[in-house]
């Protein structure tokens, strides 16, 4: 059979295999703050972001993908053997979907796109030659290790604190909620859903699409937002005795939890989606037109593949991340679980405008320290957050070493 067709064929299966390893592992970024509040049930979770997962990947990932990671290695460095290059592409498929396997059996949350960017690293170094590697791109990844966190932690503590000074503390709790939390879901709609409209016009060429973006933004948000806080906060308030009246806030907080638990499921969607298509979507390309491109458009068929992956990892494998971000860290009440999404959120979203290299998991992850700190150190479970820092230290070697050792074998084999 042609080298270039057992390739493809392996490189399929091994894309399918990492987008259910990303519905395992990454897609508890999106349920696990819910669940541990108790908005939803980890049955209502998962199908709330199946449909939502597979919506953002479908609908949106298609747009023109960066399918080989331009920003670590150069891909034209490898134009004089494509399939070479297509075989390494596939070695780093293999390995980030057998570290995110693990890593979910461990119930760790770890990051997709720094997983990749490790395996990218290893067959590249392998392939290449240590030249083929932009070793200077790695330090704004590594910078993200402290900065992600940490401005999640910041802002979801900050939000909480807000949240318990003006809302939970006061003399009408309920009432207060009336008056705060619609500006607040507005915020935590905005920014999420900004991440999924601006990712769906970047293929849009006569306009600048961050403007539209913008614009669709506000005005969908705005819509959302008056249509819940009418459902939810509409009627006179009635004098209640103040357990009554603190039971009644958080849940309203869990139904805000789960509106804003949508939008992050459809913006991860969209995005992470390529982290599983997008170097498939090379390889394609590559065995299709026999050369190398920078870039490649992904296929619809391609996109349901990815989708489909996403879903089934969620279902039959997410529940251990889900749980440890939802249990493990700290306890989460609804309002500790809306701070810690209005937090992830709007890191995300100013990383993004920066251009800063913010791991979603990573944000998420610190959001949730942070509203745990609010309740002092002993909230905390230092251990699990110890185990979960730790794997993070170890994600881009791990999958540099398997990536570089299965690209070695291929250069064997070949």
């Amino acid at each position: 059979m042609d080298q270039a067709l057992i390739i493809l064929g392996v490189c399929l299966v091994a894309g399918f295999y990492m987008a259910w390893s990303i519905g395992a592992n990454d897609v508890a970024n999106a349920m696990g703050t819910s669940v541990g509040s108790h908005a939803l049930t980890i049955g209502q979770a998962i199908a709330v972001a199946a449909v939502f997962e597979f919506l953002g990947a479908f609908l949106v990932g298609g747009q023109v993908t960066n399918t080989i990671k331009q920003e670590i290695v150069d891909p034209m460095m490898f134009a004089g053997d494509p399939i070479g290059f297509a075989g390494g592409m596939t070695a780093a498929l293999l390995a980030t979907a057998v570290w995110l396997q693990f890593a979910s059996a461990k119930g760790l949350p770890v990051s997709t796109t720094h997983s990749i960017v490790g395996a990218v690293v290893g067959f590249g170094v392998v392939t290449g030659g240590w030249d083929a590697v932009k070793w200077d791109a790695l330090s704004g990844i590594v910078l993200s290790w402290f900065i992600s966190p940490l401005l999640g932690g910041i802002l979801a503590f900050a939000t909480f604190f807000i949240i318990r000074k003006y809302i939970l503390d006061s003399k009408d709790p309920l009432l207060m909620t009336k008056k705060i939390g619609p500006y607040m879901l507005f915020v935590v709609v905005a920014a999420t859903s900004f991440l999924f409209f601006d990712k769906s016009l970047s293929g849009l060429k006569w306009i600048y699409r961050e403007e539209l973006a913008f614009l669709l933004t506000i005005s969908f948000s705005l819509i959302l937002v008056l249509v819940t806080t009418m459902l939810l906060l509409r009627g006179k308030v009635e004098p209640i005795d103040r357990d009554a009246n603190l039971a009644h806030v958080e849940r309203i907080f869990a139904w805000f939890q789960i509106v804003t638990a949508c939008f992050m499921a459809l913006a991860h969607g969209s995005n992470d989606v390529s982290n599983a298509i997008g170097p498939v979507a090379a390889v394609v390309s590559i065995v299709k037109d026999g050369y190398m491109t920078s870039s490649a458009e992904v296929p619809l068929w391609l996109l349901g593949l990815g989708g489909v992956g996403i879903v089934v990892g969620l279902a039959t494998y997410g529940r251990k991340v889900i749980e440890t971000i939802g249990t493990s860290i700290t306890e989460i009440t609804p309002t500790r679980g809306f701070a810690a999404e209005f937090g992830a959120s709007f890191t995300i979203l100013v990383g993004s405008s920066f251009g800063l290299p913010l791991s979603t998991t990573q944000v998420l992850v610190g959001a949730v320290i942070g509203i745990g700190l609010a309740r002092g150190i002993s909230g905390l479970n230092i251990v699990v957050i110890k185990r979960i820092m730790g794997s993070w230290i170890i994600t881009i070697p791990t999958t540099a070493c398997v990536s570089g050792g299965l690209s070695y074998i291929w250069q064997l084999v070949r």
